[in-house]
């Protein structure tokens, strides 16, 4: 069996697909890749390109190296390398995956098929990228990308933090986090957008927490405030500082 055909199969049963499974994601006939799979036909190029993209291989991997080889164990070794390097793919959350990630953010095979990137300045670690929207967190522009480090624990991250926080009930959002002292069953999000007030979340309900490392934004998506803009929060700062003298007298 030529190595392409193999290791057609072997990624197929990995990820528990049946041929109709698999062959849907490779928008070709079932018979098709059963012919692929029973080396009956030789895989096109385009295709193996496709399950290059879905596994993050190369044309070069999938055809020469034998990744069902147990004893090399080849794909558990390229995901170490990839850790050792300090260089870790970053799977990329786009706006219109928001959604999906919810109900597959616990899931390896969701996660193996978002999008990759890397970046050279960032050490080893657990980090992803979300795409936000919105003006909530100006001046940070809505269509950012927010890389962030995984948080393991609540207790070690800092208050004011901000970060890209998963929840239940609010879904994707980039906030400030700020704990309340040793209670720790619930959170308080702010924005650095004063016009949007701060709101609770319980942290039962906070199922991933992703501390910012880096923004990306576009080179002239700077964010630019209008008058009435400024006016609107000029006046909402103003409102907050009298309420809360009246709470000090």
């Amino acid at each position: 069996m030529s190595l392409a055909s193999q290791n057609l199969k072997y990624l197929r049963k990995l990820r528990g697909w049946t041929q109709e499974e698999f062959a849907n994601k490779l928008r070709i006939k079932r018979s098709l890749l059963g012919a692929y799979e029973e080396e009956r036909a030789e895989p096109r190029i385009d295709v193996l390109e496709t399950v290059c993209d879905i596994f993050k291989l190369t044309l070069d991997e999938i055809l020469r190296k034998d990744l069902s080889d147990n004893k090399s164990n080849y794909m558990a070794k390229r995901r170490a390398m990839e850790l050792a390097t300090g260089r870790p793919d970053i799977p990329f959350v786009p706006v219109k995956a928001a959604a999906g990630y919810l109900a597959g953010y616990g899931d390896p095979e969701f996660i193996d098929e978002l999008n990759t990137f890397t970046l050279p300045m960032l050490a080893g670690g657990n980090y992803r990228a979300f795409e936000i929207i919105g003006d909530s967190m100006l001046p940070t522009p809505s269509g950012s990308v927010i890389v962030g480090e995984k948080v393991e624990k609540l207790d070690e991250l800092k208050n004011d933090s901000a970060c890209i926080v998963v929840s239940r009930h609010e879904g994707i959002v980039y906030k400030r986090v700020q704990k309340h002292g040793r209670s720790k069953d619930k959170l308080t999000l702010v924005s650095d957008n004063p016009t949007y007030h701060p709101y609770t979340v319980k942290a039962e309900d906070v199922l991933e927490m992703w501390q910012a490392q880096m923004v990306i934004s576009r080179a002239n998506q700077q964010q630019r405030w209008d008058m009435g803009q400024l006016a609107t929060i000029v006046n909402d700062l103003q409102a907050q500082v009298v309420s809360l003298k009246k709470k000090m007298n």
